[in-house]
């Protein structure tokens, strides 16, 4: 299974889907020119290895901000964890900055259209 990792940029997130670690997470900004076109990989990986997960699965978000393209499709990587945790545990963390209410607002919305677990975090640094 091949791992995926993209190193951040200023309009795109930190991507680790790294199948032999078991570190899956996003985290960043996210407001690609293309936001299908940038998340389209994730979801397929997703889709494609759903079967081949073995234990738990820890998904971390830990967005700083994204665009509305972006939101679409961190819900459609969300379909694909709730897809998977039909046949294993899945934990999906959300991680949002102690003053950043939209951050968390978003964690919150998301929590209610998807069934998975959904845990909402808040961090200061």
């Amino acid at each position: 299974m091949e791992n995926i990792l993209f190193n951040p940029t200023e309009d795109t997130p930190k991507v680790v889907f790294n199948f032999d670690t078991g570190e899956y997470m996003i985290s960043g900004r996210s407001l690609p020119e293309n936001a299908v076109a940038f998340y389209i990989p994730l979801i397929e990986w997703l889709r494609k290895f759903n079967s081949s997960f073995k234990n738990e699965i820890i998904f971390n978000f830990k967005l700083e901000y994204f665009n509305t393209a972006s939101a679409k499709q961190i819900t459609k990587i969300l379909l694909a964890l709730q897809a998977i945790s039909l046949n294993k545990e899945v934990l999906i963390k959300w991680y949002y900055y102690i003053e950043d209410m939209d951050i968390k607002a978003s964690g919150e919305r998301f929590s209610k259209l998807i069934k998975a677990n959904i845990e909402l975090i808040s961090y200061d640094d």
